[in-house]
């Protein structure tokens, strides 16, 4: 597989964290510009890419810059910013892929199937007759995520 080229997010840093945290995470080493992402938005307190092994196309995540696990260790103000940038790019995400639904998922803990613990919001359009894909199965094809990303932003 050809690795995609870097896209740095730029030199963000999570911007606290609950102390039980771990920092080495791929989502805060994507705010911390340490590895690569598709970005389709940013603000003050949070952050959204492409989810690089997609259950569907245009598949999005939403994350705090604050480091917290999962729901219950997120500051409640991070939380609200964090649930208000999901519907705003969930509502770009159903326009750019002319999506009749779309489901927004949040999972807290291994058992719920959590597997990145620095909490996020999934975001993807849905389509009837169209099955969702496996959850980090394979990777996504570069190309067709660079442009993803722009249809996104271009809604935004």
């Amino acid at each position: 597989m050809v690795a995609c080229r870097r896209m740095r997010t730029g030199d963000l840093e999570v911007m606290n964290s609950s102390p039980d945290y771990d920092s080495a995470n791929i989502f805060a080493k994507i705010l911390r510009g340490e590895a690569p992402c598709y970005k389709v938005f940013e603000d003050e307190r949070t952050f959204a890419f492409l989810d690089i092994m997609p259950q569907a196309e245009g598949h999005t995540l939403v994350i705090p810059k604050f480091g917290a696990a999962d729901v219950f260790r997120l500051p409640s103000e991070d939380l609200a910013a964090t649930i208000i940038t999901t519907q705003r790019v969930a509502g770009a995400v159903k326009k750019a892929f002319a999506a009749p639904g779309v489901m927004i998922a949040q999972l807290n803990g291994s058992a719920a199937g959590q597997t990145v613990f620095h909490l996020h919001f999934h975001i993807l359009p849905r389509f009837n007759g169209i099955d969702m894909r496996m959850h980090a199965r394979g990777m996504a094809d570069c190309e067709t995520l660079a442009a993803h990303a722009e249809r996104i932003k271009a809604v935004l």
